[in-house]
């Protein structure tokens, strides 16, 4: 069974993508998501505790916002803090990714797979991409950010330009082309065991 990373900048429509992939009854594991749900454990409560402060816990759970204030902004706050994350979200994937076997791959969706070293464990590699005007415009419809607060968010993203390098497969998100097409096209690569670029 391939281990396929699916990754791409913040507003770029991966989390679409991953969508997509599911239709066709491949198994997605969100990354992203399963480290918001390991941020509620006692064990990386404690630990986010020691190296952030009292300030960014309240009541017994991690205050995100808070902890987001901080890590947004300082790059090495950032890292310490997927120090912390990343091992665990992968430990699950493992997990999960045992129990997936009847399936001729298994897709992986993280937003910084590349920057976090983690994509060099995946078979393949998956990058969406669009304008970076789109995606800032996208980001400030889905979450209500500004867009200085989005841009402070894509600094700690390596370029697209840089993580096209690693990629196996490109899907284009710009409004331009279909992707449905373009996902089946991959699927079809995929389940074939063929590569493109």
């Amino acid at each position: 069974m391939l281990k396929v990373g699916l990754t791409g900048n913040i507003g770029s429509g991966k989390s679409l993508i991953a969508k997509i992939f599911e239709t066709l009854q491949i198994p997605v594991f969100y990354a992203d998501a399963e480290g918001k749900k390991i941020l509620d454990s006692m064990e990386v409560i404690e630990a986010i505790k020691k190296l952030f402060g009292a300030r960014v816990i309240s009541g017994n759970l991690v205050n995100r916002q808070a902890l987001a204030k901080i890590v947004f902004t300082d790059n090495s706050k950032l890292i310490e803090l997927n120090n912390i994350i990343h091992p665990a979200v992968r430990n699950a994937f493992a997990t999960w990714a045992g129990r997936k076997t009847d399936s001729p791959y298994v897709i992986y969706e993280a937003a910084i797979l590349i920057e976090s070293g983690h994509y060099l464990n995946m078979d393949k590699i998956i990058l969406v991409t669009a304008p970076e005007e789109i995606r800032i415009k996208r980001v400030m419809e889905r979450d209500g950010a500004t867009k200085d607060m989005i841009i402070q968010r894509m600094a700690n993203q390596w370029p697209e330009k840089k993580k096209i390098e690693h990629a196996d497969f490109i899907i284009n998100n710009d409004e331009s082309e279909l992707v449905i097409p373009q996902v089946i096209r991959i699927h079809e690569a995929l389940i074939k065991g063929r590569v493109f670029r």
